[in-house]
């Protein structure tokens, strides 16, 4: 589990970078906060923090149930596939918005994996009898 929790704290580091780009991102394009809008590259910025803030919701504790209820080390290498799936995510959108779908669907199988795989082994577990 220990490996888990290293790759979940390498999530919420990626997250954060995200978070600091946004900054750098306001700064470079003059754009102050509270506005969210103004530059195309603040606004996919923004997105790609945003979207990656929602895709925690899902990955943190799909992750944690999966290496709980199947594998450890499996939920790490899927979490790892997420971080790599996100910083292409990051990349393309930044270059732009229609070069997004590498990353999204990269990071998108590593969670529905989780998700699912967490949903079989935790009902398998429960109903072993």
């Amino acid at each position: 589990m220990a490996l888990v929790a290293v790759v979940m704290s390498l999530i919420l580091i990626e997250y954060f970078v995200f978070v600091m780009l946004v900054g750098v991102t306001r700064g470079k394009t003059g754009i102050q906060a509270p506005a969210m809008t103004g530059d195309p590259k603040l606004e996919r910025m923004l997105r790609v923090q945003l979207n990656t803030l929602e895709q925690l919701v899902l990955v943190i504790p799909a992750m944690w149930l999966f290496a709980m209820y199947v594998s450890a080390p499996v939920a790490a290498g899927l979490g790892g596939l997420f971080v790599i799936g996100r910083a292409f995510y990051c990349k393309g959108y930044m270059a732009a918005a229609e070069k997004r779908s590498l990353g999204f669907g990269i990071g998108g199988l590593a969670t529905i994996i989780l998700v699912f795989g967490s949903l079989i082994g935790s009902a398998m577990v429960a109903f072993a009898g």
